[in-house]
């Protein structure tokens, strides 16, 4: 049997202080009635996927899309249906968004929304819009008042929310000392810490998640941590990203998207093959390899949560 193939737009709406996104409520009457979801609906013939945004958001919330730009595009198989998912992240928008067809919406918290029901197709865009779009790899550092500085500069004058704790050259003991000290920054300054290597470590430091390496991910058959901590994981290709969606990853870096110093003997993936790449995660990815503040927007239009680096972010 052939899947009917359904194109959607949906909006994920982020209040002006950034803080919140509005969702809807589906009627009881439809698929999933009663479940929650971001706003939008299937696009008519020959419209882009903005273009059926702005007629739709008008229509169910009475607004006007000022500002948006690509958030991520699922892909999801139902018994009888292949439904693509392509949502923006709006930014600004003229209008108060109200029910215009009778259906509940309500500004709710990023770090509240994992309390909703949402349709399984919508989880994926959950992890997007509760990620930021700048993902700091800390790097080399052996002496400790150093890495403390770089981190904190990061921290407060970057803005950076989002961390991973790379550090090969330490030994274990040394590697959960800094870790600890790493923590305790991020908390103070509401980013979130992942620690790069065994999931065991968290059992010692209680961070945020676990990044896996290539080579780790490709061994496990399960999740290896609870579902209430961020697991990411180091792709290279397909193979690796259709691991890291059945294992359950919340996102991914997919890397070399440019030559680097550190692997000059790697073929870069280029825009063309990382875009073909992330047309089918099942997970938001972060561009790895050579990127830097200036790729920010060619990343998120190409499909990217956003950029992933070191030594764009660690001074």
């Amino acid at each position: 049997m052939v899947k009917r193939r359904v194109h959607v737009a949906a909006a994920a709406i982020i209040s002006e202080d950034g803080r919140k996104v509005l969702i809807a409520r589906r009627p009881s009457n439809v698929d999933h009635g009663g479940l929650w979801e971001f706003p939008g609906g299937k696009l008519a013939p020959y419209e882009t996927g903005l273009e059926g945004l702005k007629r739709e958001l008008h229509e169910e919330l009475g607004v006007e899309i000022q500002r948006a730009q690509p958030l991520i595009r699922v892909h999801h198989e139902y018994a009888e249906k292949h439904i693509l998912l392509d949502v923006w992240q709006v930014h600004a928008f003229a209008g108060e968004p109200f029910g215009r067809e009778g259906q509940a919406v309500r500004w709710v918290a990023m770090d509240e929304l994992v309390g909703y029901p949402f349709p399984a197709a919508n989880l994926p865009i959950l992890r997007a819009v509760m990620l930021p779009t700048e993902y700091l790899i800390t790097g080399e550092e052996s002496d400790e008042a150093r890495f403390e500085a770089s981190l904190t500069r990061a921290l407060t004058e970057d803005g950076v929310r989002l961390v991973q704790l790379r550090a090969k050259l330490l030994d274990e003991s040394a590697y959960l000392a800094r870790a600890e000290r790493a923590l305790t920054l991020c908390r103070e300054h509401g980013a979130r810490l992942l620690l790069n290597g065994d999931p065991e470590r968290l059992e010692h430091i209680d961070a945020d998640g676990i990044h896996l390496t290539s080579e780790r991910l490709m061994k496990l058959e399960r999740r290896p941590i609870a579902e209430d901590k961020w697991l990411s994981a180091s792709t290279h290709d397909r193979r690796q990203l259709t691991q890291a969606g059945h294992i359950g990853c919340d996102f991914v870096t997919l890397s070399p998207l440019r030559t680097t110093p550190s692997h000059p003997e790697v073929a870069p993936l280029g825009w063309h093959d990382f875009q073909q790449l992330v047309e089918r995660a099942a997970m938001p990815v972060f561009a790895l390899g050579g990127m830097t503040r200036f790729d920010a927007n060619h990343a998120r239009a190409v499909g990217a949560q956003g950029i992933a680096s070191i030594r764009d972010f660690w001074k």
